[in-house]
């Protein structure tokens, strides 16, 4: 006998509404601000704005989460080259930095999506691995991005700087597992 029970479109898989409004595109110099985040981010406006500006010149690639009628929900920032070539060599290895998205929109595809993004333009630039880091407590993130085929290869120390909006250095130790992916085709 065959079960033709009609499952209830609350069991169906429908892509998320927000997600079907999204667009995930490269930043522009009017969205500096909101990577700012309504000021949870003020702190790094400087440093936003010279990762703009190596973008300018070819070396990084900046991406947002644009959800129509809301705004910049996600972002996700890419390194092309770097003085750390086990990061990002220019030309066969790339780094995936600074990747949020606004607590009230995960869950809902968009990290994917702007990852996949991410991956598909790299391949298109033919880079053949990626690398990023994430946080040692950060386990959702960890599962995230091993289930999208990314695998820890080394700890980090997680150390490093920056001046923030008023111009004072600021330390940061965030102990880290750096992951990487061969990208397909590669």
């Amino acid at each position: 006998m065959t079960d033709h029970t009609v499952v209830p479109p609350s069991r169906l898989f429908i892509e998320p509404e927000p997600v079907s409004r999204l667009l995930v595109r490269q930043v522009t110099q009017d969205d500096l601000q909101a990577l700012e985040w309504d000021g949870v981010y003020l702190h790094f406006r400087r440093l936003y704005r010279d990762i703009y500006h190596s973008a300018c010149q070819g070396k990084a690639v900046l991406w947002v989460a644009d959800l129509e009628n809301e705004g910049v929900i996600g972002q996700v920032f890419v390194q092309l080259d770097s003085a750390r070539k086990e990061l990002a060599d220019g030309n066969s290895r790339a780094y995936i930095y600074g990747f949020r998205v606004w607590p009230k929109y995960r869950r809902l595809g968009i990290g994917s999506r702007m990852l996949q993004t991410v991956e598909r333009d790299l391949t298109f630039r033919s880079f053949q691995s990626v690398t990023l880091n994430v946080g040692r407590e950060n386990q959702d993130a960890r599962r995230f991005y091993e289930r999208y085929g990314y695998q820890v290869v080394a700890a980090e120390p997680g150390r490093w700087s920056y001046l923030d909006d008023r111009g004072n250095r600021r330390e940061v130790h965030e102990p880290a597992w750096r992951m990487e992916k061969h990208l397909k085709g590669y």
